[in-house]
């Protein structure tokens, strides 16, 4: 039995064959050792269209994502339209808000220590801002200059990133 899907009704590109779900985990396994080239011609193929100027990372998420939809079925236009509902109810239908990432503060009650020159430092999370030595903080880059006496990335000083900006 062969399915075939759009990616976009509106669009005009064209059906793309489904993907039969026995190859689902060597193709998914085979995007960590692409080359990005290859990534990208596979992105022409699942998506029928140029693949976006964003990072291998990116490409790899997607395509996965792709893979899986086009083999077991992606969400029902119910679900769709549900996630749309609540976006709007979020931020009013204001599509900039939703592209704000507020993954990068830790959840308010954690405890991030770090050892500088010998000395342990505990900071504590708080809902709108950091608390260290008692003291309120808006954020970890002032507390890592006021522990360092020089300017840095409070994330990075604290380990939530590394220095290329990653997870």
């Amino acid at each position: 039995m062969t399915r075939t899907c759009k990616t976009n009704a509106a669009s005009a590109a064209p059906a793309i064959a489904a993907i039969p779900a026995d190859t689902v985990l060597p193709r998914l396994a085979a995007l960590k050792s692409a080359a990005t080239p290859a990534l990208k011609q596979h992105w022409r193929e699942l998506f029928g269209a140029e693949p976006p100027p964003y990072n291998r990372r990116f490409l790899e998420s997607r395509l996965a994502y792709r893979i899986q939809e086009l083999a077991y079925g992606g969400l029902k236009p119910e679900t769709i339209e549900r996630l749309e509902a609540l976006g709007e109810q979020l931020d009013g239908g204001n599509i900039t808000i939703r592209r704000i990432r507020h993954d990068a503060k830790p959840i308010a009650g954690t405890r991030l220590i770090r050892e500088y020159q010998g000395v342990e430092h505990t900071v504590t999370v708080l809902q709108d801002g950091y608390e260290w030595e008692g003291r309120p903080y808006k954020s970890l880059s002032a507390i890592a200059r006021a522990i360092t006496g020089t300017r840095w990335n409070g994330l990075v000083f604290f380990g939530l990133r590394n220095n290329r900006g990653q997870a």
